[in-house]
């Protein structure tokens, strides 16, 4: 059955206030996501089984499987200080249906957080009909700061299960809040879940302040905080739980009861901290039966004697896990001898628990540390093995050629004789002085993690390094050789002052130009402006072995038996807007409830900008964030990739991990919105050798943008600080340098606020603000 929504959802006043009807939306739009007549978005965020829009009126047909639902938010409407008192809304259901309708509502327009309020609307007649509700049946909603309305609960005789918003759907909503706040380093939640006892078809779950609380969901709580802050970590991390459905990315956690848990090379050991550890991983709601599928694999090594449980949980309503059952590995028929095998959990061996609603899979009563790979479904009663695809190597090996006579001479550029300055006399040094140890004529580097760097200047402005075309960088090193080696190119100006410094760089990945305890470069390999080179970093370390670095210098030819590797396309990183007088704003990762407002700023302010899109989220239909972005690819804004969990892309530790964060990150784009693009943000600005040549690999494209910043807001130090006005300074700072390209998100409301500010003080430099892609002068970017 079908459901009608006609001409007019509006605010209305009492018959002698000075006011007139405040219309919320007439549907004269062309989709059914969209901006509203408040200029405010709303959706049904595609839970509908069908809906559209027409000439006025907004039809849809909820699905049966109680997951549909719509909603119009308002901004911010002070409904009684102007005088509104009744919400009405010309509908069309079926004959005695029912529904629930929400408010959410603020205890000030400033305050992120809402309390939800509800009321029953009976008796549907089958024909259209007006309906009035007086904001007073909200008895305890702040109707002078009303934030949204949501259609919900609809009754089950009349197949309309919009969205009974029973507990586990309106956790949805929370989940995604809690994975932001994560996210953004607030750890002191400002409210819990709490429902009333009773039938969940019947309540709703609620947020509600922790002064408030009458009702304990312990389970629900812990698991959603936990999905909150493992949703980056564990789940997306190197150990996959694929479950031959890889863009699906469900939390895995151990709610911190494991003493530790280490990941690498697609593998999780957990070292448990008693026999209450435990470790699950959810997998949504799925019909294992009608999949046709027999059971789980895993390889799994232990020691001899380890024993430990399997649990297998599952929900009638794919909400809260409410059915159990459990075998321990003795049951199962598991040994252990230290070995890697491969095992099975047969779903024939498991009672107690519905397989057509399987939710999560848990693992308890850990004896001994055990190390897990990649889990997976198998069909049918056979077990079979997931085989991570692998990436086939990208090094070719050729013969080097004898360096031309008139290559320069030898030129040592760092001996590490003196911990201040290197051979050249030029500064050298790390990020962090505690990640170096010198030693007589040697420098022992264990860096922290992916983002430190060892640098050694060959210039205090710029050197010309093109007489050394035909030459060699020669690093004598021993130890790690996972790491990657840069050259940097100054800027125009050679000024240190001046934005961006350095302006860019190219890096190489050292093993694939190792030879023993010697790595040879071909300067030439180095895709810069080598007349503006400034000096050579050590970067991009990927594990946290140690490297010796005794000598680094400029040979005009190498040993006979070197063998150079060819020169792997390595794609722009830039830093910089490349046509003049202009400007780009850059956007990360947001919360959706601060998109409308975004979207409002930017386009009073008439500018277009390119938004840098996690894949995961875009899966995720609770977020709307698919949904966001199409309504701003439609005003002409860019999306970009930024890839799908948002890891440090040089620190996964191989080329697989690197790939299949790009790949699932293109393929969501793809799914999405039909687009490719080959301009990507690196997490964190994170940068290396081989994340630069799997994007190639993945875009294929030889040229596709690393795209980092000169502007930086700083939201991520100040926006949650005492001082969230510093985001201000910082922008100007940047901007004062030359700065061109913005990074920011609208993860915060502060920095939502400034927003306008930013764009206004960029506006006043005299320059012209676009998107990334205009402002690097792609041919294939929309006219100016």
């Amino acid at each position: 059955m079908s459901f009608t929504l006609l001409r007019l959802l509006g605010l209305a006043g009492a018959a002698q206030a000075a006011c007139s009807n405040l219309v919320i939306d007439n549907f004269s739009r062309s989709t059914v996501s969209g901006s509203n007549n408040l200029d405010a978005w709303t959706s049904e965020d595609t839970s509908m089984s069908k809906a559209a829009i027409n000439k006025g009126i907004l039809s849809f047909t909820p699905k049966t499987d109680s997951s549909s639902y719509y909603y119009e938010t308002l901004g911010c409407v002070k409904a009684a200080t102007q005088g509104y008192n009744a919400l009405s809304l010309t509908v069309k259901g079926p004959k005695d249906a029912s529904m629930m309708l929400e408010i959410q509502t603020k205890a000030s327009c400033a305050d992120d957080n809402y309390n939800s309020q509800w009321v029953q609307i009976n008796g549907l007649t089958g024909s259209t009909q007006n309906i009035s509700i007086a904001l007073s049946s909200f008895t305890n909603a702040n109707l002078d700061a009303v934030s949204a309305f949501f259609c919900v609960d609809f009754s089950l005789c009349c197949g309309f299960i919009f969205n009974k918003r029973g507990d586990t759907h309106f956790s949805r909503f929370l989940w995604l809040n809690l994975i932001l706040r994560y996210l953004g380093t607030i750890a002191k939640l400002h409210g819990r879940l709490s429902c009333p006892n009773g039938p969940v078809i019947s309540y709703v779950c609620f947020l509600i302040p922790p002064d408030q609380i009458s009702f304990k969901l312990s389970y629900i709580e812990r698991f959603f905080v936990n999905r909150a802050r493992n949703y980056f970590e564990i789940v997306v991390s190197n150990f996959r739980l694929s479950l031959y459905c890889p863009h699906r990315v469900w939390p895995s956690s151990d709610d911190s009861t494991m003493k530790e848990i280490n990941v690498s090379g697609n593998r999780v050991t957990l070292k448990p901290n008693g026999g209450d550890s435990y470790f699950y991983s959810k997998v949504a709601c799925t019909n294992t039966q009608v999949k046709g599928y027999g059971g789980i694999s895993l390889r799994i090594k232990a020691k001899a004697g380890t024993t430990l449980s399997i649990q297998l949980a599952s929900s009638p309503t794919c909400g809260e896990d409410s059915a159990f059952a459990t075998k321990t590995s003795k049951e199962l028929g598991w040994t252990f001898n230290g070995q890697e095998k491969l095992y099975s959990i047969p779903f024939s061996k498991f009672s107690g628990a519905d397989l057509s609603k399987m939710t999560t899979i848990l693992f308890g009563s850990l004896s001994s540390d055990v190390t897990f790979g990649p889990m997976a479904f198998y069909c049918g009663n056979t077990p079979s093995e997931y085989i991570i695809a692998t990436q086939p190597t990208d090094t070719a090996a050729v013969s080097t050629v004898a360096a031309p006579s008139s290559t320069g001479s030898a030129k040592v550029v760092d001996n590490f004789s003196k911990k201040d300055s290197n051979s050249l006399g030029y500064w050298h040094g790390g990020d962090v002085d505690t990640a170096l140890t010198w030693g007589t004529n040697r420098v022992t580097i264990k860096a922290p993690d992916a983002d430190f760097s060892f640098y050694t200047q060959l210039s205090d402005k710029c050197a010309d390094m093109t007489s050394y075309d035909g030459s060699y960088l020669h690093v004598a090193y021993s130890g790690s050789n996972k790491f990657s080696i840069a050259m940097q190119q100054h800027n125009q100006a050679c000024d240190e002052t001046a934005s961006p410094f350095p302006e860019t760089w190219d890096s190489l990945e050292a093993a694939r130009y190792a030879t023993g305890n010697d790595i040879y470069i071909p300067i030439s390999h180095f895709n810069i402006q080598r007349k503006r080179a400034i000096g050579i970093a050590f970067k991009g370390f990927y594990t946290n072995e140690a490297v010796t670095l005794t000598k680094v210098e400029i040979v005009p030819s190498v040993p006979a038996k070197v063998l150079i590797p060819e020169k792997l396309p390595s794609g722009n990183l830039i830093f910089a807007c490349k046509r003049p007088n202009s400007i780009a704003f850059a956007i990360d990762d947001g919360d959706p409830k601060f998109a409308q407002e975004v979207m409002e700023v930017i386009k009073s302010e008439n500018i277009k900008v390119t938004f840098f899109t996690v894949g995961a989220p875009l899966r995720d239909s609770s977020t709307n964030l698919s949904a966001i972005y199409k309504d701003m690819m439609s005003q002409g804004h860019q999306i970009a990739l930024h890839s799908y969990t948002h890891p440090r892309m040089e620190g996964l530790p191989n080329n697989d991990a690197i790939s299949w964060e790009y790949d699932q990150d293109i393929k969501a784009v793809q799914d999405m919105f039909g687009i490719t693009t080959k301009y990507f943000r690196p997490p964190f600005g994170n940068e290396g050798a081989r994340m630069r040549q799997q994007l190639v690999r993945s875009t294929k494209d030889d040229s596709p943008y690393i795209v980092n910043w000169n502007i930086d807001v700083e939201d991520w130090l100040y926006a949650q600080s005492d001082t969230p006005e510093k985001q201000l300074d910082s922008f100007q700072r940047d901007l004062d340098k030359g700065g061109s390209l913005v990074v920011m998100h609208y993860l915060y409301p502060s920095t939502v606020s400034y927003l306008r500010t930013f764009i206004q003080k960029a506006k006043a430099t005299g320059k012209q603000l676009m998107r990334v892609d205009q402002c690097m002068m792609d041919p294939n970017a929309p006219p100016l």
